[in-house]
């Protein structure tokens, strides 16, 4: 009864807020921000009136749509990837550290919209440029939340899996990565994120096509609620991203002690 009540709670405040963005919006009859009651039909025409044979799915969204979240998808696993098997490999070892800590924090410290302009001309336009913009940023809350776990290992266990004399494999697999997890979950939560931004931040500098590009050709064209209807589909991909990574964290870490206490009071 307290998860159904929480729940109603915050879909309560959610419609509530989506009122008083309407009442707002039509009191100030501003050009440049039109009432929800606007932006939904719009969202509606510009992806869900397609023809019954395409599931009602318009040109939009095969053409622009699903290939931007392919990308995101796509970066942020190559980033996960990267960033968790590095992470797991540094964290585990104090001289790579010592001589690695300046560069990893002088590449975090770098804003990854920044490096856009670089993937340009390194890549050239198209796909490789936004997947090399994106991994780029992914890759720093993944890499570095690894490295945190991977250090946060109990030291009854390091001297247990000596005792037994395990494998790197079996060291690695087993016991590093069980202990970092709940961090890395952290990292791939960030990331995913970021990963989304900066895959609208390579369509708006140089696309012909994407989620990016749609949006800067909404406003070129004063479509001001096909504008914001990109924007809340970005507010929507971002949170359905999240709850994603959320269920499976919460399957993955079940067996942690008080995991089905907090998911059940959520």
């Amino acid at each position: 009864m307290r998860g159904i009540t929480g729940f109603v709670q915050r879909w309560a405040l959610f419609v509530l807020i989506v009122l008083i963005w309407e009442v707002v919006t039509r009191l100030s009859a501003s050009p440049f921000f039109p009432p929800p009651s606007q932006i939904g039909p719009r969202m509606v025409d510009l992806w869900l009136s397609g023809p019954a044979s395409r599931l009602f799915l318009t040109d939009t969204v095969y053409d622009h749509l699903l290939p931007s979240v392919g990308r995101t998808l796509l970066g942020w696993a190559i980033a996960a990837v990267i960033g968790i098997g590095l992470g797991l490999l540094l964290g585990r070892s104090t001289v790579a550290m010592r001589y690695l800590r300046v560069l990893l924090d002088f590449g975090r410290a770098i804003p990854p919209p920044l490096m856009v302009p670089f993937f340009l001309v390194t890549l050239g336009l198209g796909a490789p440029m936004q997947l090399g913009a994106i991994v780029f940023g992914a890759v720093w809350p993944v890499l570095l939340n690894s490295i945190d776990g991977a250090r946060s290992v109990d030291a009854t266990k390091v001297d247990t899996a000596r005792a037994f004399r395990l494998s790197g494999p079996q060291w690695m697999g087993g016991v590093v990565l069980p202990a970092a997890l709940p961090k890395i979950f952290a990292g791939l939560r960030l990331s995913i994120s970021i990963a989304l931004i900066l895959m609208v931040v390579s369509e708006l500098v140089a696309s012909t096509h994407g989620l990016g590009n749609q949006l800067v050709a909404a406003g070129r064209d004063y479509d001001m609620a096909g504008m914001w209807a990109y924007i809340v589909l970005l507010g929507i991909l971002g949170y359905a991203f999240n709850i994603a990574l959320l269920a499976v964290e919460h399957r993955v870490l079940r067996w942690q002690p008080g995991r089905a206490h907090a998911a059940a009071s959520r």
